[in-house]
């Protein structure tokens, strides 16, 4: 099921047969320098991944998506608000095939997610953490109108850069 579209992406539903296409999201080691601990998914977490966001559109009416080439079909990405850890607040997550980086394709798609989560999801203030050293991202989020609001330090002494948006009345 499409839940929305943009010039050359559209959104859906991840689904079991998105396994291989997550596979080569977030079992490529570049991809992964900066999403959780850095290590590759495997195919059992994959499956894994799909049931907590089938649950998660039950609770909560959103989850991941599959971001799909709108000529294609092909998935090249995925994204979604989540909330990790079951924290209150609304997080935002991103990922895309290495081949696709530096096309636009993450500001065009977080861009209509935050849209259609703010419209449709009844989401107000989305969170997105960040990785100090991923330029990419801090720079998609502020081309988006999210803020640095603040800096958490992680139990292994690491920093996490928390940015932030408001829904917009």
């Amino acid at each position: 099921m499409q839940l929305f579209e943009t010039e050359r992406l559209y959104a859906r539903r991840l689904t079991l047969s998105d396994i291989e296409p997550m596979l080569s999201i977030y079992g490529d080691i570049e991809t992964v320098r900066f999403v959780g601990d850095s290590s590759p998914i495997t195919r059992e977490e994959c499956l894994q991944w799909v049931e907590v966001t089938n649950s998660n559109f039950l609770l909560r009416g959103y989850g991941m998506v599959a971001f799909c080439n709108q000529e294609t079909d092909e998935v090249i990405g995925c994204g979604g608000i989540v909330h990790p850890g079951q924290q209150d607040q609304p997080e935002i997550k991103y990922a895309f095939r290495r081949n696709c980086w530096g096309q636009g394709y993450a500001t065009e798609a977080i861009t209509a997610l935050v849209q259609f989560a703010q419209s449709n999801w009844n989401v107000g203030k989305i969170i997105a953490t960040v990785a100090p050293g991923n330029s990419a991202s801090q720079h998609v989020l502020s081309k988006l109108g999210f803020a640095h609001v603040e800096d958490q330090t992680n139990e292994d002494a690491s920093i996490t850069q928390v940015w932030a948006i408001e829904a917009q009345s």
